[in-house]
Parts: structure tokens; C-alpha cells; sequence
């Protein structure tokens, strides 16, 4: 698809505190804050040897590579079709919503099969991605990970996937970097979504770009969500 421009919100609420800040500016500076360093006793490394990942999708031998609209020359490899086009909302909401990001701060699909939680495997099938994992990284405790505000905007994230995208960071083990297809494949919400988001696709206005999470409307429907989940 065509590059578009990001328009600016009629709201913008910053998520750096005392900090006026411009669409596309970088809300949080992971140069001024230690890595968090993953929790004692986390589980050993393993190879996960199932055919499907832990989500039910097929494992991928390889994945193709698609580009983030709106955020440059990013990219992620992902499974092909509904996963994708789900995964890429994702990754264009935390754009533009939380942190512009670079090549190096994702990652999809891997072929690696060493796992040390069963919601890692979910990158083999290209239906997972991990976004900063070096500071948000499996076992952190939550109160050295992401702030408020920035998990205002990922639950309303997930309450626009309506079930669909599961994040880390309200798994066990946490993991905020992590964020996943949570429906098995051919699922009807699946489609439901893919449908909603393309709709939005064909109207300016609309979906990513377009949202404050932190209208009171969106705010009370992501509490109602999360209670939901």
C-alpha cells in the first residue's frame, strides 16, 4: 500500500510527563532507562518440537516481510493474510501512539525454535511479534516495564482486536513485549476483525491514526474489556 501521512489528532495526550510533544515524536527514550533484566528462576530454554505453535497455528519454515504503513522503512515478517493484517494495527497503533519505532525494536516470525515460555512458540507461526523485548523481556516484573499511559493505549488496542490479539503483559509468565494471533485459524472473530479494520482502511478518519485512547468513551469501553478477559 501507498505511504500515507499520519494525521494529527484532534487530542494528543502525552505520555511523557511535562513534555509537549509532536506526532511521530518518540514518547519514551529507552537511552535514559536500564534494560530490565528478566526475573530469577525463569524457565529453562527448550526447543519446542510441535508442528503448530502454542496458539494452534502451523509452524512456518519462513515468513514473508511486511512493511509498517506510516512508519518508515519498518517492517516485520509475519504469516501470511488475517495474522498480518491484524499484527500490523498493532504495530502502527504503538507507532503512532505510544513510540515511532525502528527495524532492530521488532521481531515476527523466527525459525529458532528455542522457547522458554509455550507464548514464544507463537513466533514460529509468524502470528506473534515482540516489540523492544531487550526492555521488556520475559519474567520482568511489571513495575520496572511499561508506564501507565502506555498500557492505557495497548488495552485499547486490544479492545478494538475484541479478543483476537492476547498481549504479554496480561500473561504468565508477563512479558510486555509480547503481543499474539490468540485465536486459531479460520476462526470467525478473526475475520470479523480483518473485515472491521479493512473498513477502516476505506474510510479517512478512521483506525489507526485516527484514535485517542484516552477519550472517556474508549477509556471506559477498555475497562469493561479487560475485565472481560
Amino acid at each position: 500500500m501507498p505511504d500515507i501521512e499520519i494525521p494529527a489528532p484532534t487530542r494528543r495526550r502525552v505520555l511523557t510527563a511535562g513534555t509537549a510533544i509532536a506526532a511521530g515524536t518518540v514518547l519514551w527514550n529507552p537511552g535514559t532507562a536500564a534494560a530490565a533484566t528478566p526475573a530469577e528462576g525463569e524457565r529453562p530454554a527448550a526447543e519446542w518440537t510441535a508442528r503448530k505453535s502454542a496458539n494452534d497455528w502451523p509452524v512456518l519454515d519462513t515468513a514473508p516481510a511486511h512493511r509498517v504503513e506510516g512508519a518508515g522503512k519498518l517492517s516485520v515478517r509475519l504469516a501470511e493474510g488475517d495474522a498480518a493484517t491484524v499484527l500490523l494495527y498493532v504495530l502502527r497503533r504503538y507507532c503512532y501512539e505510544i513510540e515511532m519505532l525502528e527495524l532492530l525494536d521488532v521481531q515476527g516470525f523466527t525459525a529458532d525454535r528455542t522457547v522458554r515460555a509455550d507464548l514464544e512458540s507463537n513466533q514460529l507461526s509468524g502470528t506473534a511479534l515482540t516489540v523492544k523485548q531487550v526492555y521488556y523481556p520475559l519474567g520482568a516484573p511489571a513495575g520496572n516495564g511499561m508506564s501507565a499511559d502506555q498500557i492505557t493505549v495497548i488495552e485499547d488496542i486490544l479492545a478494538d482486536c475484541q479478543g483476537v490479539v492476547a498481549w504479554g503483559g496480561e500473561m504468565d509468565p508477563l512479558k510486555q513485549s509480547h503481543f499474539q494471533i490468540d485465536v486459531p485459524p479460520h476462526d470467525s472473530r478473526l475475520k470479523k476483525l480483518v473485515a472491521k479494520l479493512n473498513g477502516w482502511e476505506e474510510h479517512p478518519g478512521k483506525g489507526a491514526g485516527a484514535i485517542d485512547a484516552f477519550q472517556p468513551s474508549r477509556l471506559t469501553r477498555a475497562r469493561k474489556a479487560r475485565s472481560a478477559r
